[in-house]
C-alpha cells in the first residue's frame, strides 16, 4: 500500500509541475504590489508543489498516462457528492480513497478541504486565519475549533518560515476559486457500515 501512494504522489508531482497557468490576483490585499507580490505568489506556487499539496487537495482522475491531477478541481479539495465505499471499522489500518481526497482510520473519515480562492474554500480567509491553521493545527484558523485531522502533516509545516507561509497564503488565493463543500469530518464512532 505504502509502495502505490508513493507512486500516486510521484506521478502527481509530475503531472503538477508541468501546470504554468497565470495565477488570479484579483481580491488579494496583503500581496506587495508588482514584482515582489508577484514574486511571493510564485514562491508559493512552488512550496505549494513540493510541499505535496496536491496530493491530497487535488482529486484524482485516471487518464491514458494513469492517475493524474483533475485541473479543473485543483485544490479544490474532496469533490461534495463523492460517496465512499469504505469497509467497516478502521481501527487498525488508514485507507485512502480512490480520489485520494479522503482518508479513513481509527479517529474516523477526514476530507481534504478546499483551499482555492472561492468562499468554499479560504476565500474569506484572512492571513491570521491560514497562520493559525498551519502554525496551530486550528480547523479554518478558528479558535476554540479541533484540530485538523490526518493526514494533514500541519505539525511539520508549522516549522515553515513566516515569509513561507504567507507565500502559500498568497499563491492559493490566487488560484481560481473551485465552488466546493467539503464534507463535514464523520468522527470514528459513526464510520461503520450500515
Amino acid at each position: 500500500m505504502a509502495a502505490f501512494i508513493i507512486l500516486i504522489s510521484i506521478a502527481l508531482f509530475a503531472v503538477n509541475s508541468g501546470n504554468g497557468s497565470s495565477p488570479n490576483l484579483e481580491g488579494i490585499t496583503e500581496m506587495p504590489a508588482g514584482p515582489a507580490g508577484d514574486s511571493m505568489i510564485r514562491r508559493g506556487q512552488y512550496l505549494v508543489t513540493i510541499m505535496g499539496c496536491n496530493d491530497c487537495h487535488s482529486p484524482i482522475v485516471m487518464t491514458p498516462k494513469g492517475p493524474g491531477i483533475d485541473s479543473s478541481r485543483m485544490l479544490s479539495g474532496h469533490p461534495e457528492n463523492l460517496e465512499l465505499p469504505f469497509p467497516g471499522n478502521a481501527n487498525e489500518y488508514a485507507l485512502f480513497s480512490l480520489s485520494g481526497t479522503a482518508i479513513k482510520g481509527p479517529w474516523g473519515i477526514s476530507y481534504a478541504a478546499n483551499i482555492t480562492s472561492d468562499e468554499t474554500g479560504i476565500g474569506n480567509w484572512t492571513e491570521a486565519q491560514f497562520f493559525k491553521a498551519i502554525r496551530e493545527g486550528k480547523y479554518k484558523g478558528l479558535e476554540n475549533t479541533r484540530q485538523l485531522l490526518p493526514p494533514m502533516p500541519w505539525e511539520g509545516y508549522a516549522k515553515a518560515s513566516d515569509e513561507d507561509i504567507r507565500a502559500i497564503f498568497l499563491y492559493l488565493k490566487s488560484t481560481p476559486p473551485v465552488e466546493n463543500r467539503v464534507p463535514a469530518s464523520i468522527p470514528a464512532n459513526q464510520t461503520a457500515l450500515k
